[in-house]
């Protein structure tokens, strides 16, 4: 399953955590992805949005 969100293509972004002593370690951040039943074109279909784009309106659910 892509991490990406099929509105604003958010995606996993990678970076460097840091320990209190400043080890490092590669680690990745993944959106919160949800997999909901949309209206696209008129039709329902079932996409993967993050939890962002279902908050602030962006995406009519289908029920």
């Amino acid at each position: 399953m892509s991490k990406v969100c099929e509105v604003c293509g958010k995606g996993v972004i990678a970076g460097v955590q840091y320990s209190h002593s400043h080890r490092q370690s590669k680690r990745r951040w993944a959106p919160n992805i949800k997999s909901v039943k949309a209206i696209v074109n008129g039709t329902p279909k079932r996409i993967k949005v993050c939890t962002r784009c279902l908050r602030s309106g962006k995406v009519q659910r289908a029920i």
